[in-house]
């Protein structure tokens, strides 16, 4: 028995050090951005922009989107605004229209879900007057608001080479509860931490849903939009890793995003992340392991995508299976809850540390009251936390695509106040 349990915790150590490798670079990520300092940008040049925005039943949060893009400061002949409206039974073409926007009509209840909006919409701007008009292509989902400098700030990164940008993503509802203050730290995070660590240290950055860009040659290399996964922003930015297309940053281009504030909605978000990073752990597994044994500029990118993957998350587990079993077998009476009570403590420290770095530094962008953003530092261990079951119930049961409703619909101003 002794000797089991000897090979069991050799096993499970060896495979902690190499989970613990993997993930090394998010802790260091937690820390690079007080450390280092942005370069300066290049001289910027205009582009032309076309702004693509799929919408299923958005009358409510629509107008405001396109009210705060009517309000940029970048040249209004470089912009149009292109609205699909994806199976919708109420006014969302209409307002569109009414608002300036070109809009198309899609009805299509067998092809589901954004990746097939986007490609159905490109389309039609090629059959209509062709995509050579613009320089690069703005995504944005009807529930954004934008600051009214956001696309001059993403020309600047646009201007200084990156073929695909992402933007800064911050919440219009960060105060609402608990739920949408722990995805907007988790956004916040990913934007102040993760996007703004590797843009200082020069690798590839990633996209995340909304408030991204790609120049119209990135388009014609990936051969049109063909990422229809559930999770079609992870899939492009998999794509960019296995085919060496570096994804920039800019921490100066804000959009503001709704959150969910009832956990069966985020429930039902999360559960389409984990079938969407399945469908794509399927797909591309390949092609990341090629990428990173090229040993080029894109290695880092795709060892840090596989990490993010499935894989990375399937082998955590297994590290959590092994310290779990290793645990049962040598503890005996009231070692087990302690040790139980231990890890979840430990557990919510950690995370809570991650989110007081995330809320802290960004406190003057956060749109809440001071005890909202600190309890939203307080809240962020129990989203991660609620994750865990998520993920695991999400491997048994089918999804079905379901769009989540938006109700927070308030001009942009609101919140700049």
């Amino acid at each position: 028995m002794l000797h089991h349990i000897a090979l069991l915790q050799s096993i499970n150590l060896w495979i902690t050090t190499l989970v613990a490798l993997c993930y090394a670079y998010q802790l260091f990520y937690l820390f690079i951005p007080f450390l280092r300092r942005q370069k300066a940008h290049a001289p910027a040049r205009q582009h032309r922009y076309a702004i693509l925005i799929a919408a299923r039943n958005e009358e409510k949060v629509l107008p405001f989107l396109l009210d705060s893009i009517a309000q940029q400061d970048y040249p209004r002949e470089d912009v149009a605004v292109y609205v699909i409206a994806d199976n919708c039974t109420d006014g969302t073409a209409a307002c569109a229209r009414a608002k300036g926007a070109r809009v198309f009509e899609r009805f299509n209840t067998r092809q589901v879900g954004k990746g097939y909006a986007l490609h159905d919409l490109l389309a039609c701007i090629e059959a209509e007057g062709g995509l050579t008009r613009y320089d690069a292509f703005l995504v944005f989902d009807a529930d954004n608001l934008l600051e009214s400098d956001y696309i001059t700030q993403i020309n600047r990164t646009f201007s200084d080479g990156y073929n695909v940008v992402c933007g800064y993503r911050n919440s219009k509802n960060f105060g609402s509860n608990w739920v949408s203050a722990g995805h907007a730290v988790w956004y916040l995070h990913d934007s102040a931490h993760m996007n703004q660590s590797r843009m200082l240290l020069g690798t590839s950055c990633g996209v995340s849903g909304t408030g991204f860009g790609f120049t119209r040659e990135t388009l014609e290399r990936c051969g049109g939009w063909n990422f229809f996964t559930l999770t079609e922003d992870i899939e492009f930015n998999t794509y960019c890793a296995t085919h060496g297309i570096k994804i920039g940053y800019c921490p100066d281009a804000m959009l503001y995003d709704e959150q969910p504030t009832s956990f069966r909605q985020s429930w039902r978000q999360r559960t389409r992340w984990t079938h969407g990073g399945l469908q794509i752990a399927g797909r591309y597994s390949r092609d990341m392991l090629r990428g990173i044994f090229r040993l080029d500029g894109s290695s880092y990118a795709c060892f840090e995508l596989f990490t993010l993957s499935f894989w990375g998350y399937g082998t955590s587990a297994l590290v959590m299976g092994f310290s779990s079993l290793i645990t049962l077998l040598t503890l005996r009476g009231a070692g087990i809850p302690l040790m139980l009570l231990s890890s979840a403590a430990s557990g919510y420290l950690s995370m809570l540390m991650v989110g007081l770095l995330t809320v802290l530094p960004q406190w003057r962008r956060i749109r809440a009251t001071p005890w909202q953003k600190i309890g939203g530092a307080f809240a962020f261990p129990l989203f991660i936390i609620t994750s865990i079951p998520i993920t695991i119930t999400a491997l048994f049961r089918k999804f079905q695509w379901l769009p989540i409703e938006h109700k927070v619909a308030v001009p942009v101003s609101k919140l700049q106040k």
